[in-house]
Parts: C-alpha cells; structure tokens; sequence
C-alpha cells in the first residue's frame, strides 16, 4: 500500500494585478459592444426609412437589442467566471460570447441584404 500524502495543499499565489485588469478591460470592451448592439438596433427601428416588407426595420433591430441584453448579462457571467478561475489557479473557462456575436450579427446582416435587395422604398 502507498503512503498518502497528508500534506495540505498550499493556496495558490495572488493573481497579478495585470490579469485582473486584463479580465476587467475585456469585460469593459464586451459592454461597449453590447451598448453599441442597443444603439444600432434602436437606430434601425427609429430612423432607417421603411422597407418594402412590413416590419423590415425591426427585423433588423429587434435582434441587435436582443444581442446587446445578452451580451452585457453574459460578459458579467465570463468576468467573474475568470476571476474565479483564476483564483483558484486553473485555466480560464471558454467563452460564447464570440460565437454568439458572430452568429446573431451575421444573421441580422443576411435580413438586411434581403430586405435591401427587395427594395427600400414602400412608396
């Protein structure tokens, strides 16, 4: 039989100061990408002219808005996440949030060619 090694096991050392300031400023940058997602959807449904296609703006907007709630509750969720990982001495955990971005912009932009391509006026 192996001996067990009884020794308690030390804390992991302090996080440098330049990683939690690191974690912080993507934080900062997740957030001003989720306000600039609120601003441009809000400038879609209030100020584009109307499409061809009834409810063309919001088809725009409403899903930039949505992206932009998600992200701001989602880059809190990773900020603290990192932090607790980072605590603790592991590796960071994987983020969405690119993806997601990725995907709901990419798809917003495929609505707007569409509605572009039927036409822009209503008149």
């Amino acid at each position: 039989m192996e001996p067990v090694d009884e020794t308690p096991e030390a804390d992991p050392p302090p996080i440098d100061a330049r990683f939690s300031y690191a974690n912080e400023r993507t934080f900062l940058a997740w957030n001003r990408t989720a306000l600039a997602s609120v601003t441009a959807g809000l400038a879609v449904t209030q100020l584009l002219p109307d499409f061809a296609v009834a409810g063309g703006r919001r088809m725009i907007g409403i899903p930039l808005i949505a992206l932009g709630v998600v992200v701001a509750m989602l880059s809190l969720r990773q900020w603290q996440a990192n932090e607790r990982a980072m605590e603790a001495g592991q590796h960071l955990p994987p983020s969405r949030l690119p993806m997601l971005v990725a995907v709901v912009v990419s798809a917003t932009a495929v609505i707007a060619l569409v509605l572009a391509l039927i036409g822009g006026d209503s008149s």
